[in-house]
């Protein structure tokens, strides 16, 4: 709780991260494995590039838009 009314004032730190996360899976709206290694802030949620060369945490980046859940129609 502290520590969200904080994050209101000055912002996330990002300091605890995930362990680097590299999706490789292919999914029928990703036919190609997308291969874009990414860490996730445990604080505000933000998902960050990671770089393993230099093993640094780079730009925040913005997942692709999820495609659009259809429902049945029923009649």
């Amino acid at each position: 709780m502290l520590q969200s009314v904080l994050n209101v004032f000055f912002g996330c730190g990002h300091q605890r991260t995930t362990f680097p996360l590299t999706p490789g899976r292919r999914t029928p709206a990703a036919p190609a494995p997308t291969s874009a290694t990414y860490v996730v802030c445990l604080d505000c949620g933000k998902e960050f590039a990671y770089d393993w060369k230099s093993m640094r945490v780079g730009e925040q980046r913005v997942p692709p838009p999820s495609a659009p859940q259809v429902q049945p129609l029923y009649r």
